[in-house]
């Protein structure tokens, strides 16, 4: 019997008046997150911060779990302060998602990270991010959520990694990208499995001690997934990881 797994998408926090008659504000996932793990063949749910159950309970009936782009991580969970760049940090979503990736390690479920989520999956470890991109020399065109720009650029997965498998790239990916931040120190325990032409980490990925699978990039997948198989192939592979799981639970 064919089994759809269900996974959890971590939601973000609507400001009051982000959304037009939401005076007191709520909370969202932008479609094509949802649409591609869809297309994937999996059922999905959205979380949201500010539920009472600890990380274990609330992940305990899903199969897989998403981590979305958003805005940024607080600089101070890193050891920084916060820069004049700095956009829709909400330390709320943080503990949370955090909380989950740990959870979600714990119990082997299958996670994809994307944009923000590899952010927050380098955070969770240890690591460090790189605060405003465009101050940095030497570096390609990555786009700026705020300013509303999007860049496409490649990126080159290294070898033998889970990257590389998943997509199936012995070369470059073409890549949407719209984020002012970067990776900086790579967490403990992180891979590096893909970066740019200008060295920077976009994608990273983590060997969990107990055969789970845990994927962050840095670039926006969801966006072009409908017509690049390499970039849905994230996707495929989370659904398909997490439908191995769900087939094995009890």
């Amino acid at each position: 019997m064919n089994v759809r797994p269900l996974i959890a998408v971590a939601a973000y926090r609507l400001a009051p008046g982000r959304v037009s008659r939401w005076p007191e504000g709520g909370y969202g996932v932008p479609g094509p997150y949802l649409e591609a793990v869809r297309r994937a063949g999996a059922r999905t749910a959205i979380l949201a911060p500010g539920e009472v159950a600890d990380a274990d309970d609330l992940l305990d009936p899903f199969d897989g779990l998403l981590l979305v782009g958003g805005g940024d991580v607080d600089p101070t969970r890193y050891g920084a302060e916060l820069g004049a760049h700095d956009y829709a940090v909400d330390p709320e979503r943080d503990a949370f998602e955090i909380a989950l990736l740990q959870a979600a390690e714990r119990a082997a479920v299958p996670t994809l990270c994307i944009c923000r989520g590899a952010q927050v999956m380098n955070v969770a470890y240890g690591g460090t991010l790189q605060q405003h991109l465009p101050d940095v020399d030497g570096l390609l065109q990555h786009g700026v959520p705020v300013d509303n720009t999007t860049a496409m650029h490649d990126v080159e997965p290294t070898q033998g990694t889970r990257l590389a498998t998943t997509t199936d790239t012995p070369s470059v990916l073409q890549c949407s990208s719209h984020h002012h931040q970067g990776i900086g120190a790579v967490g403990e325990g992180l891979t590096v499995s893909g970066r740019s032409s200008d060295g920077l980490v976009e994608a990273i990925e983590r060997e969990t001690a107990n055969g789970g699978w845990m994927l962050g990039v840095q670039w926006h997948p969801e966006e072009t997934a409908a017509t690049d198989p390499k970039q849905q192939a994230l996707f495929d592979t989370l659904v398909r990881l997490a439908g191995d799981r769900a087939a094995r639970t009890p």
